[in-house]
């Protein structure tokens, strides 16, 4: 009978730290807004080879580039404002890193004001 419960507790502890660790992996990505210097990834930084929205933010004297996720936002925004100039944006959406780069999937996009 002892060994019947040891064995529960167990598999019961192990059941809630399994959960515990991976909630965080379903939680959902809260939405970022950044505001920044807009502009094209290939035809300004020359480090993607297609258009590409890119926002770099100042902080600390330190450069941070977002590049935009190619969505429906970042297309519509992208040839009528960033393709062959820069201007201020402010953008909002979820931010991941993929190889040592921070993508931002754009909610919105807009001139900053």
């Amino acid at each position: 009978m002892m060994k019947k419960f040891t064995t529960t507790a167990i598999t019961g502890l192990a059941a809630i730290v399994l959960l515990a660790l991976a909630t965080p992996a379903f939680a959902e990505k809260k939405e970022e807004t950044i505001t920044g210097k807009g502009l094209c990834a290939k035809c300004m930084l020359h480090e993607t080879d297609k258009c590409q929205n890119a926002i770099q933010v100042e902080k600390n004297g330190k450069t941070t580039t977002y590049y935009l996720v190619d969505n429906d936002v970042s297309k519509s925004f992208h040839h009528e404002n960033l393709c062959k100039e820069s201007k201020q944006v402010t953008a909002t959406g979820t931010v991941k890193k993929v190889h040592d780069k921070l993508e931002l999937t754009a909610s919105k996009i807009e001139l900053a004001k």
